[in-house]
């Protein structure tokens, strides 16, 4: 396998051409990209770089791929990298910063001549620059340990980007145009796959014993998105917030003291868990309340697709434990039941569901009882078991891990985290003492040092994940920190939920844009005047203009409280003739009472039209969740005005998708004649 390079120069060449050449090896073929063609040429050894071409001020660590916009196609660089860990010999690290290389000579990625080309560039740098991505020039992040180990004879022959694992190959997308050319397998030294997720590795020692802990979770790049933007299910089986995470751990059977290589460890074990969104058709529609409404769309092939997904993740990990934490009443009841109605018809005996009822068995703060749940899945954690190999044995593989748990709640973030943190926990107590560094009677809470490791990294983990999902740090976490709920922890809570409501409402339409250009789900037309939608404003002047004035009465009122009670000049200035007859007091009574009015009826009216002013995604906007019409449960029709909930013109259009640019990635639609019965209106109401 030919090793990636680690550090490359950058030569323009005015107009004409970007020539890469690796620092290291000296010699080695450089990479040349034709700005006029966008041809890529792989130049002979030791080629001279033309003396035309000027160096880039910046070191070049990587290339992470090229993108196609509406003006010019543009090759993406990592310019910045930070170093995480050292972990089995290799280095991880983290993309730090990144710029834009145009290919068309005439555009400039900092002031693009069309403001359509300006938009999509900046979607572009804010997933990139708000995203965490991980990489190794040497190790595959992407798989878990057992499957490396399975697959390691061909991995000797495969350059890194084809051992990748697809589903967490983030810029598989942007690396497509090298890994489409012929030249494919020698321009392999240049494709660099990165993984969106998390890394923390720690190192402590128990009765003699090295340890290294280490927890890194993947991204799915498929139906990849924000919380409220990407729910669910689509048609080919792929769900939202679809996560792997793997514990491993390192034992090195040396006594302390000892002079070894800290990087050979005798014992190398992993356990996996999964989590995803509930896998059926269903959304939640932003309408700036606090709970949106919850859309569960009951389509034919609901079951098909959730079939797909199981036997995918069956084929991948073996039999699954499927747990689900949704609640059983209220709001969430609806998605609980659609899912175990969709389970019962899949007859799948490789996947057992099991249900928990989490805020009910952990009220009052009582997060211990979440032992009731690992109580009950104890046959299912040693049946599944975890991957062992023991670097001292011909055969290494000591265990395979047979099985995995997926979790899920509604959004896969808090509950999920707590769960899969105590079932990591459970098994790594039976891990410790099977390989003997932990006895009988002790646990792993005995150990302050690898216990206050264990919590803090479940923890960051968790705020990642969810910073990555849902715009704030994860709930929950003092628990996970802490081994128990405290009041502080709820007052954190509040706010992070207060910072959830704000993106969620106000930010993540873009935020989701990003998502989709990035990794491919949408590509635009390269024409930037078909794209002009996503720049205009189609709502009525009237939605457009209420902000306004609710802000203008606002500012009236703040500047009224700045007056002294004894001075009527301005607030007679701003009322009436009639209202300068009264005394001073009673103007500025008529005053105040004018505008709390107007600011009143401003805020109601926003509240009333509030899914007018959602910030959605343009690119691919959830029409078909907006407008469906079709068999199945909606909770409620807030926020579409006074018209009624199918009356109301809505500010993302339904034939966006087709004027803006073209849908990939499997975001596949209901069948034609289905949905041409939905805008028809001939399939029934939702009740």
């Amino acid at each position: 396998m030919k090793s990636l390079y680690q550090r490359l120069s950058l030569f323009v060449d005015g107009k004409d051409a970007y020539t890469f050449v690796p620092i290291e090896p000296l010699g080695a073929q450089s990479l040349t990209i034709r700005r006029a063609t966008g041809d890529i040429v792989l130049n002979p050894p030791n080629k001279a770089v033309p003396p035309t071409a000027t160096r880039y001020e910046k070191t070049v660590y990587g290339i992470l791929g090229m993108i196609s916009l509406a003006l010019s196609e543009y090759i993406v660089i990592m310019t910045g990298r930070e170093h995480r860990a050292r972990f089995l010999g290799h280095d991880i690290y983290r993309a730090a910063d990144f710029d834009i290389l145009p290919l068309n000579p005439n555009v400039s990625a900092h002031n693009p001549s069309h403001p359509v080309e300006g938009h999509l560039l900046a979607l572009v740098r804010a997933h990139l620059s708000g995203g965490y991505f991980l990489f190794s020039y040497t190790f595959d992040l992407s798989r878990r340990l057992q499957a490396q180990w399975s697959e390691s004879k061909s991995d000797a022959t495969r350059p890194l980007w084809k051992q990748a694992d697809d589903r967490f190959f983030w810029n598989k997308f942007l690396q497509s145009r090298l890994i489409d050319t012929e030249i494919a397998q020698e321009l392999s030294p240049y494709i660099l796959p990165i993984v969106y997720g998390t890394f923390d590795l720690r190192t402590t020692y128990i009765h003699g014993h090295r340890i290294q802990l280490c927890l890194i979770s993947r991204r799915s790049r498929y139906r990849a998105g924000t919380r409220y933007f990407r729910r669910g299910i689509d048609h080919e089986g792929h769900v939202a917030n679809f996560n792997e995470t793997e514990q491993i751990v390192l034992v090195e059977e040396s006594a302390a003291g000892r002079i070894s290589n800290i990087e050979n460890f005798t014992h190398k074990l992993s356990f996996v868990q999964i989590r995803g969104s509930v896998p059926v058709f269903w959304g939640e529609i932003n309408t700036l309340r606090y709970k949106p409404d919850l859309q569960i769309m009951d389509l034919q092939d609901t079951v098909d697709a959730m079939r797909l997904h199981l036997e995918e993740q069956i084929s991948l990990y073996g039999e699954q434990c499927l747990i689900n934490l949704v609640n059983q009443k209220g709001h969430e009841q609806p998605v609980k039941e659609a899912y175990e109605r969709a389970i019962a018809q899949t007859e799948l005996p490789e996947a057992k569901y099991r249900y928990f009822d989490f805020h009910n068995e952990c009220k009052h703060m009582r997060w211990d009882r979440i032992n009731i749940l690992i109580e009950k899945m104890q046959e299912d954690l040693v049946n599944s078991g975890y991957f062992h190999l023991n670097m001292l044995q011909e055969e290494p593989a000591v265990k395979i891990q047979k099985g995995v748990v997926r979790t899920n709640c509604m959004d896969n973030l808090d509950r999920t985290n707590v769960v899969q943190a105590a079932l990591a926990k459970w098994t790594l107590n039976h891990q410790l003492k099977d390989l003997g560094v932990l006895t009988e009677g002790e646990e792993l809470d005995d150990f302050q040092a690898l216990s206050q490791d264990f919590r803090e990294m479940w923890a960051d983990h968790a705020d990642l994940i969810s910073r990555a999902y849902a715009g704030s740090g994860a709930l929950k976490t003092d628990f996970t920190r802490t081994n128990r709920r405290t009041k502080m922890g709820l007052v954190e809570d509040g706010y992070k939920s207060v910072m959830r409501y704000i993106r969620n409402n106000y930010f993540d339409g873009a935020r989701q844009d990003g998502f989709d250009l990035v990794t491919g789900a949408w590509t635009p037309r390269k024409n930037p005047i078909t794209a002009v939608s996503l720049l205009a404003d189609t709502r009525p002047l009237i939605i457009r203009s209420v902000p306004y004035v609710a802000s203008f009465s606002l500012f009236m009122i703040c500047a009224g409280l700045t007056l002294p009670r004894t001075s009527g000049k301005f607030v007679s200035f701003m009322l009436s003739h009639t209202a300068q007859h009264h005394s001073p007091d009673y103007s500025l009574l008529y005053y105040f009472t004018l505008w709390f009015m107007i600011a009143a009826l401003s805020i109601i009216f926003i509240v009333l039209h509030g899914i007018e002013y959602v910030s959605w995604p343009r690119l691919i906007p959830p029409t078909d969740i907006i407008h469906y019409k079709g068999p199945g449960f909606r909770s409620a029709h807030h926020g579409k005005g006074f018209i009624g909930p199918w009356g109301q013109k809505f500010a993302v259009p339904r034939k966006a998708m087709a004027a803006n640019g073209v849908v990939h990635g499997g975001r596949k639609r209901a069948p034609t004649n289905y949905m041409e019965e939905i805008e028809k209106g001939t399939k029934s109401r939702v009740d």
